[in-house]
């Protein structure tokens, strides 16, 4: 196990206990997705909150004024999670912590994670479809698709479920197509 999984897992586990304790685990799992992409998608906070200059508190202040006064976050557990890390100056373990979290937490609900790259956006229906055709593949009762648009596969996707991979694109057809036929020659 990575160190960074190894310092972020106890802060995991202990946000799915108390998830499970109280009956509120969907929730957290809905403030984990909420918090990865804001902390994924803006490089600002991620380096104000990162920053050793920041006093705690400062933090805390504004992790306050960001997730909970914007309604960013279900249940107050995640909140005082993320105050948590920044007393203990973890704040930079946020998105491995959530991760972490969102791992343990499929694995306990039976959730099959696929990672979808599509060369164009899909639509609601198209997403739909896809789930229950990846859910078939994965054998389980529920799939949550991360879905990513790549345009350099040209056309269709590729599915990854664990170690499985079916490139069902346009730039892995070329590429097997080429493959045979330098085997031909």
């Amino acid at each position: 196990m990575p160190l960074l999984n190894t310092i972020a897992t106890p802060y995991a586990e202990a946000l799915l206990q108390i998830g499970s304790q109280q009956g509120i685990s969907d929730d957290l799992a809905a403030d984990a997705k909420a918090v990865l992409e804001i902390w994924t998608t803006s490089d600002v906070l991620r380096d104000a909150l990162g920053s050793p200059i920041l006093e705690p508190e400062t933090k805390k202040a504004v992790i306050t004024a960001l997730f909970q006064e914007k309604d960013v976050l279900r249940q107050t557990a995640s909140l005082n999670l993320l105050k948590l890390l920044a007393d203990r100056q973890r704040i930079s373990l946020m998105g491995a912590v959530f991760e972490r979290f969102l791992e343990l937490y499929r694995k306990d609900q039976g959730i099959a994670l696929a990672q979808v790259t599509s060369a164009t956006p899909l639509t609601p229906d198209q997403e739909e479809q896809l789930k229950q055709k990846v859910q078939a593949m994965a054998g389980s009762a529920s799939v949550d698709c991360s879905i990513t648009v790549d345009p350099s596969l040209i056309g269709g996707l590729i599915v990854r479920i664990g170690s499985q991979v079916v490139d069902a694109s346009l730039a892995g057809q070329v590429r097997r197509l080429g493959r045979s036929l330098a085997k031909a020659t």
